[in-house]
């Protein structure tokens, strides 16, 4: 829920024109290759992520068409993470809120203590979530920004 990205597109395009420009291909992002396939009437875009090195977050993309009648095809493009990969990020922002939160904990709780423990506290959760935060619009979210880079190339 909180990775998921949805991005809507309005073309004059038919669903099944659509169809056809994007059924099959297959999206190549940072050396990683994406295929799109149909499955329950919408299409996917999956990583093949069996040669991936290293620890990655990939998105899996649905692709929704909706058509207008004779005004076209609204598009529905959605990426979330896989399965798969969702439980790291989201233990890694859940080890920082409780950071934070401690931290917050503490000083209610100690006031006539130093502040200096809750602050340190404080400052490593917000650099652990800087640092994964930009390590995630670096890696997933530019993976979501080229997907529908493409998507919207192709359908326009």
């Amino acid at each position: 829920m909180l990775f998921q990205r949805t991005y809507r597109y309005n073309t004059a395009l038919s669903a099944e024109d659509i169809r056809q420009r994007l059924l099959g291909k297959h999206i190549q992002v940072h050396h990683l290759d994406f295929e799109i396939l149909e499955k329950e009437q919408m299409l996917k875009i999956i990583p093949h992520a069996e040669d991936a090195n290293g620890i990655k977050t990939l998105p899996i993309t649905h692709v929704e068409m909706q058509g207008m009648g004779t005004s076209g095809t609204k598009v529905i493009v959605t990426s979330k993470p896989r399965k798969i990969d969702v439980g790291g990020p989201y233990l890694i922002i859940i080890f920082c809120l409780f950071c934070i939160l401690g931290a917050s904990l503490f000083y209610v709780m100690n006031p006539s203590e130093s502040y200096w423990p809750s602050l340190a506290m404080i400052g490593v959760g917000l650099l652990i979530f800087i640092i994964f935060w930009l390590r995630m619009e670096a890696g997933y979210f530019d993976y979501t920004r080229k997907i529908r880079d493409f998507i919207k190339h192709h359908v326009r």
